[in-house]
């Protein structure tokens, strides 16, 4: 079983909702973050609330995973992927993590603002999880019990400043300006018996309607149930947060491949990057101001359906 929750605005005040085509069923009590909702509900009831409902079109969505949360991500998780970004799979024998801040995090159909200083914006549509309990300590997490640790999916952008993410040397930067990480647009709860759609779902992200991502998650590297076993060495979780499990191939950005790399690391570190903008300055793929983006996730026969993103393009006041 799978269900829909989404998060909205109606009257002045965020509320909590499941979602059948264009109606919404209110979910009663104040539930402030995500964590608040995973954990004072459940699936079966909320498959069974009625009552009155509002129209889709007269609440305005927010983001199913609220800014308290922690945003967490993998990085090059698929092998086209990593090619594309430079990277041998044959040699890379690890999961890339890193985070995003909190405050990046903005509604599904929000507008991206591209920063004065960012000239080469990226895409990466991602399959996003959310946590249904806290992990505090090592724990072996398997296909088998990965329903006990994951509440959800979303879809995720982790858009990104590729001028400041690789010559700085900042993914944290370069992925965290605001709203560069919209979530939504509903949140889609799982249970034991649907939590296997997680490994055949069908990413697309088009910019201005043409196809520049399609992929499955059959070809992630790194499955959520190994990542979360691997974190849980390292951090704490708690429900609600956010895991954004990586991109498929077809990204803007431009790396050269390991051999030519390791040609570059011979040159002086200001000639270097002279050559990296050059080269990412003739890519015709990044975003530009008014551009829209759409993304979405879904499973082939339709029961698992996490929605369409769309994103415009807007320039920094």
């Amino acid at each position: 079983m799978s269900l829909n929750i989404v998060r909205y605005e109606h009257q002045g005040r965020a509320q909590w909702g499941v979602i059948r085509g264009s109606q919404i069923t209110p979910v009663p009590g104040d539930l402030a973050t995500t964590g608040d909702f995973i954990r004072g509900s459940s699936l079966p009831e909320l498959s069974k609330l009625s009552g009155a409902t509002l129209e889709l079109a007269a609440v305005k969505l927010l983001s199913p995973v609220t800014q308290n949360q922690q945003f967490v991500c993998q990085g090059a998780n698929y092998r086209q992927h990593m090619i594309e970004s430079g990277m041998d799979p044959d040699v890379k024998s690890y999961n890339m993590i890193f985070t995003k801040a909190q405050s990046c995090i903005a509604p599904a159909d929000t507008d991206v603002i591209k920063p004065h200083v960012v000239k080469f914006l990226d895409y990466e549509i991602e399959l996003g999880l959310v946590l249904r309990k806290s992990i505090h300590g090592a724990t072996t997490i398997t296909d088998a019990n990965l329903h006990e640790y994951v509440a959800g999916a979303v879809i995720v952008n982790d858009y990104s400043a590729r001028d400041v993410q690789i010559p700085q040397m900042q993914f944290y930067k370069g992925k965290s300006f605001r709203t560069f990480g919209p979530v939504g647009p509903w949140l889609t709860l799982l249970d034991a018996s649907s939590i296997a759609a997680l490994k055949a779902l069908q990413l697309k992200l088009t910019v201005n309607g043409d196809v520049r991502q399609n992929d499955t998650t059959a070809n992630l590297v790194y499955g959520p149930a190994e990542t979360l076993t691997e974190l849980s060495s390292v951090q704490d979780f708690e429900a609600g947060d956010l895991l954004a499990t990586g991109t498929p191939a077809g990204c803007a950005l431009s790396v050269p491949s390991p051999a030519k790399q390791k040609l570059g690391a011979l040159l002086p570190e200001k000639k270097k990057w002279e050559i990296f903008f050059k080269v990412q300055a003739k890519r015709t793929q990044y975003l530009r101001n008014g551009d829209v983006v759409e993304a979405s996730i879904s499973s082939a026969d339709g029961s698992v359906d996490l929605g369409v993103q769309r994103n415009r393009i807007v320039a920094e006041a």
